[in-house]
């Protein structure tokens, strides 16, 4: 870390006043740098998500192209092998059979969607972390999870309570 200030000398004192100056000056100076930093980070991640957009658009391009000399082959393969309604019945053919891959897609892309659940158990978790921050009692009924030490020596010891419930998940 690079330090904005130091003291003149060893055996200078320095007021509560400029500690705190120094303080405050070195973390703004972090707190710069740290900025900067995630900028720069920013600025790659997008180029590389932009580079790959573009890649993968060209694939997909390339993918359709693919599947478009395939449904051709396809059509003149089934006219050859003498499908009922000459080349157009064979053509036909080709599209009732991409029809029907794409009502399976479609179906299988329903069922997918079905079980999203729009974070339920994060939205779950983070308001009973917000309860518990807050001091309210937890949902299981036990009192806020962490409590101060009001009473006694003034550090966490015997008699007071310092856990952390704990969650079981599903599927975890």
């Amino acid at each position: 870390m690079v330090r904005s200030g130091t003291p003149d000398g060893v055996g200078d004192q320095q007021s509560l006043g400029d500690l705190v100056s120094l303080a405050l000056k070195d973390l703004s100076q972090l707190l710069h740098y740290e900025i900067s930093l995630a900028k720069r980070e920013l600025r790659m991640d997008v180029r590389r998500v932009g580079v790959t957009g573009a890649l993968g658009g060209m694939a997909l391009v390339m993918v359709a192209l693919i599947m478009f000399v395939l449904c051709f082959a396809y059509a003149y393969g089934l006219y050859a092998a003498g499908a009922p309604g000459g080349l157009w019945g064979a053509f036909l053919w080709v599209a009732l059979t991409l029809v029907v891959l794409l009502a399976g897609a479609l179906a299988v892309a329903y069922l997918i969607a079905r079980r999203i659940t729009g974070m339920a158990m994060t939205r779950q978790t983070v308001s009973e972390d917000l309860s518990v921050l807050r001091g309210e009692a937890s949902p299981n009924g036990r009192g806020p999870a962490i409590t101060s030490p009001a009473s006694g020596t003034g550090s966490v010891g015997a008699g007071t309570q310092a856990e952390i419930t704990a969650r079981q998940l599903p599927g975890g």
